[in-house]
């Protein structure tokens, strides 16, 4: 399968590349700083493109069989277009060229829906992340699912909830379920993306993918993103398919 993978350089998306890699898929890893994207291999073409740039946006996804974006922006109290913006050039380039299936990650927490299954603390704290320095971030995610839902293509809108890592995938829930415990694991979340590449019954669907194993605490996650990130040296080499 040829599958274009958008925000290929963020944590997630370098995860659902190399899982893709391995699965024995033909991949274009999209990012707008190729030279840093951390793996190499021979079905593995890096294309250093501005999701913002329709006509090249066009252009790479022309030959997909699925397209698969897990762009990201980090909080800001600035205005965000890049998840509506950046969507609306891959859905009007899919279109264009014929090509249907689409995954795209979103959150949990851009329509809260219920949470009796999350940590009473992160019940608390979610509603002010998401109305201070997460609004404009979420605001945008809206705007994208707006924009998905209302394509013809065959789309599935996929929300997890606060992200970490972990070494390997568990035993996550995914689907149409409410979410649970609060927390995704990266690798859950990039190893169910790959699923639905080829996943039917899940076309026109909003779904939720959760870890409840291995999971932090509320406030080890809080600690962990407010600590300062170290500049990363990954191998720039990817597992033979």
């Amino acid at each position: 399968m040829d599958i274009v993978v958008f925000g290929a350089n963020g944590q997630t998306g370098r995860l659902l590349t190399r899982h893709a890699l391995t699965a024995g898929h033909r991949v274009i890893a999209v990012t707008r700083q190729p030279a840093d994207f951390p793996l190499t291999a021979q079905d593995l073409t890096v294309a250093g493109i501005d999701v913002r740039e329709a006509a090249a946006v066009a252009e790479v996804v022309a030959d997909a069989d699925a397209v698969l974006s897990t762009l990201g922006v980090s909080f800001t109290r600035q205005p965000v277009a890049t998840y509506s913006v950046g969507t609306g050039n891959i859905v009007a380039g899919m279109r264009s060229a014929g090509v249907r299936r689409l995954a795209v990650v979103s959150s949990t927490a851009t329509y809260p829906t219920r949470r009796h299954r999350f940590p009473v603390a992160l019940r608390l704290l979610e509603p002010i992340i998401t109305g201070t320095i997460g609004k404009t971030v979420y605001d945008d995610m809206r705007r994208m699912e707006t924009l998905v839902r209302s394509s013809d293509l065959d789309w599935t809108i996929v929300r997890p909830s606060g992200l970490f890592d972990l070494a390997e995938p568990t035993d996550y829930h995914a689907g149409e379920i409410d979410p649970i415990g609060g927390f995704t694991a990266r690798i859950d979340l990039s190893h169910y993306l790959l699923t639905l590449a080829g996943d039917r019954a899940t076309v026109g669907k909003t779904v939720v993918v959760s870890t409840t194993e291995h999971t932090p605490t509320v406030w080890q996650m809080v600690r962990r993103e407010a600590a300062p990130k170290p500049r990363a040296h990954p191998s720039r080499t990817a597992p033979s398919p």
